[in-house]
C-alpha cells in the first residue's frame, strides 16, 4: 500500500531511461558526422562528373539537420494524433534506415565505391532521413518526460535527456576514435574509404535497443487525457505519482484540457515567440560549429588527426560534467539564473578565441577557452533550453508550439552549421567574433522576457499564460 500511496520512482526511471534513448539516438546521429566529415570530403573529391566545393561539403556534412527541420515540424502533427510513444516508434524506424543507408548509400542503385552526384544526393537523402527522427526525438523525448514527471523534478529528469544527448556525442567521438585506430595504414586512406562507412553503420545498435524498449512504453497520461481515456490516464498517474496525488493531477489535466486543442496563438503570441528565441539563441551562439567541426577545429589549433580526435573525447568528458552540474541544480536555481550564467560564460570563451585568432595565437590557451563555453553552454543553454520548451507552453497548444519552437532550432543550427566552413575561410575570427555577439544577446533576452518556471506545474503554465 506504501508504494501505492507514494508511486514508484523505479517505474518513473524506467520510463525515463527509454525516453532518453531517444536523446542519446539524437546526440549520437548529430555528432557522428564529426568524425566523418573529413574523410567524406576525401571521398567525394575523387568524384570525376562534379566538383565537391566546400559549399557542397557544407551541405553534407550538415544535411541531416534539413531533416530535423522537417522532423520539428512533424512533431506537431504527429505528437497530438499518434501519441508521444507512437511518434517515437516511427522516429526510432527512420533512424535504423538512416544508419544503414549512410553506411552503404549505393544500396540498390549505385556502383559501390564510386563517387558520384548522384551517390552525393543519395547519402544526403539518407541523413536527411536520420535527420526527421532526430527531428521527432529532439521534440518529444522532452515533452514525453515532462508529462510524465512530477513537478519537483521535472526540470531534473528534462535535463537528463540533455545528459544523454551529450553523453551519446561523447559514445560517438570515443567510437570514432576507435574505428579510426584500428583501421589498416594508410589511415586517411582507409577512412576515405571504409572508416566513414562503420561510423554510420556503428548507429544501429543503440537504434535498435530503442525501438525495441518503445514497445513497452504506455502512453503519456495528458495525451490519454485529451485521447478520452481517463481509465488508463489514472493508472499512469498513480504508478508515478500514488494513488491519492494521481486523482489531484488527473483533476488539474482535465481542466486544462476541456478542449482538445486551441488556436497556436490563444495565449497570445508572446509565448511561442519566446519559445523560438529559446531555441534560435542556442544554435547562434554556435555550440554545434564547435561539436561537429571539432577534430576540424583541434587541427587548426595545430593538432595532428589522431590528437585532434582524443582532444575531442576530453571535450566529450567536460560536456558531460557540466551537464551534470545543471541536472543537479535546475531545480534547485531555477532556469533562469543558471541561462544568463551560462550566456556570460560563452561570450567569454568565444571571444578570447576569437582574439586568439586574430592573433595567430594556437595551443593549450585556445583549447582552455574552447572548454570554457563548452562547459558554459552544457550547464545552462544545453539542458534548460530543452526543459523551457518542453514546460513553457499550455497543455492545449503545446504540441503545436513545441513543434514550431523545435524546428526554429534546427533552421538555426543547419543555418550556423553549413555556414562555417565558407565562414572560418572569410575570417575564423570573425565568426567566434559573431558567436560571442550572440552570447550576449542570448543573456540580455532571458534576463527581460522569459518567465521562471522552476516549481510550476504544466497547468500552471495554462494559467500563467491566460491572465497575460
Amino acid at each position: 500500500m506504501k508504494n501505492m500511496d507514494k508511486g514508484s520512482k523505479a517505474y518513473l526511471g524506467s520510463l525515463t531511461f527509454v525516453a532518453v534513448l531517444g536523446g542519446l539516438l539524437f546526440g549520437y546521429d548529430t555528432a557522428v558526422i564529426s568524425g566523418a566529415e573529413r574523410a567524406l570530403e576525401a571521398f567525394f573529391s575523387q568524384a570525376t562528373d562534379f566538383v565537391y566545393t566546400k559549399g557542397w561539403h557544407g551541405i553534407t556534412a550538415s544535411s541531416a539537420l534539413i531533416g530535423c527541420i522537417i522532423g520539428g515540424f512533424l512533431s506537431g502533427l504527429l505528437a497530438p494524433r499518434w501519441g508521444r510513444r507512437n511518434s517515437l516508434r516511427f522516429g526510432a524506424v527512420l533512424f535504423f534506415i538512416s544508419a544503414i543507408g549512410s553506411w552503404r548509400p549505393e544500396m540498390f542503385f549505385f556502383e559501390f565505391g564510386k563517387p558520384t552526384f548522384s551517390l552525393l544526393l543519395a547519402f544526403n537523402a539518407y541523413r536527411i532521413l536520420g535527420g526527421i527522427g532526430v527531428g521527432l526525438a529532439s521534440a518529444i523525448c522532452p515533452m514525453y518526460i515532462a508529462e510524465m514527471a512530477p513537478a519537483h523534478v521535472r526540470g531534473r529528469l528534462v535535463s537528463v535527456n540533455q545528459f544523454a544527448i551529450i553523453f551519446g556525442m561523447l559514445v560517438v567521438y570515443f567510437v570514432n576514435y576507435l574505428i579510426r585506430a584500428n583501421l589498416p595504414e594508410p589511415i586517411e586512406v582507409s577512412m576515405a574509404e571504409i572508416g566513414w562507412r562503420r561510423m554510420f553503420l556503428s548507429e544501429a545498435y543503440p537504434i535498435a535497443l530503442f525501438g525495441f524498449l518503445l514497445m513497452f512504453v504506455p502512453k503519456t497520461p495528458r495525451f490519454l487525457v485529451m485521447s478520452g481515456n481517463e481509465t488508463k490516464a489514472l493508472h499512469v498517474l498513480t504508478r508515478i505519482n500514488g494513488t491519492n496525488a494521481a486523482r489531484t493531477i488527473l483533476e488539474e489535466i482535465k481542466e486544462t484540457v476541456v478542449e482538445k486543442r486551441e488556436k497556436l496563438l490563444s495565449y497570445g503570441v508572446t509565448v511561442v515567440i519566446i519559445g523560438i528565441l529559446l531555441s534560435f539563441f542556442q544554435q547562434a551562439v554556435g555550440i554545434n560549429v564547435v561539436l561537429y567541426y571539432a577534430p576540424r577545429i583541434f587541427e587548426n589549433l595545430g593538432a595532428s588527426g589522431d590528437v585532434s580526435m582524443r582532444q575531442t573525447v576530453v571535450m566529450g568528458f567536460v560536456n558531460i560534467i557540466f551537464t551534470l552540474v545543471a541536472i543537479f541544480t535546475v531545480d534547485k536555481f531555477g532556469r533562469k539564473p543558471l541561462l544568463i550564467i551560462g550566456s556570460i560564460g560563452m561570450m567569454i570563451g568565444m571571444a578570447a578565441l576569437s582574439v586568439l585568432s586574430f592573433m595567430d595565437v594556437i595551443g593549450i590557451a585556445a583549447l582552455v577557452f574552447i572548454i570554457i563555453y563548452t562547459a558554459s553552454f552544457m550547464m545552462s543553454w544545453g539542458p534548460i533550453t530543452w526543459v523551457l520548451i518542453s514546460e513553457i507552453f499550455p497543455n492545449t497548444i503545446r504540441g503545436q508550439a513545441v513543434a514550431i519552437a523545435v524546428a526554429a532550432q534546427w533552421i538555426a543550427n543547419f543555418l550556423v552549421s553549413s555556414t562555417f566552413p565558407s565562414l572560418s575561410e572569410w575570417s575564423t575570427g570573425g565568426a567566434y567574433l559573431i558567436y560571442a555577439f550572440f552570447s550576449l544577446l542570448s543573456g540580455i533576452f532571458v534576463y527581460k522576457m522569459v518567465p521562471e518556471t522552476k516549481g510550476k506545474t504544466l497547468e500552471d503554465m495554462t494559467r500563467l499564460w491566460r491572465k497575460k
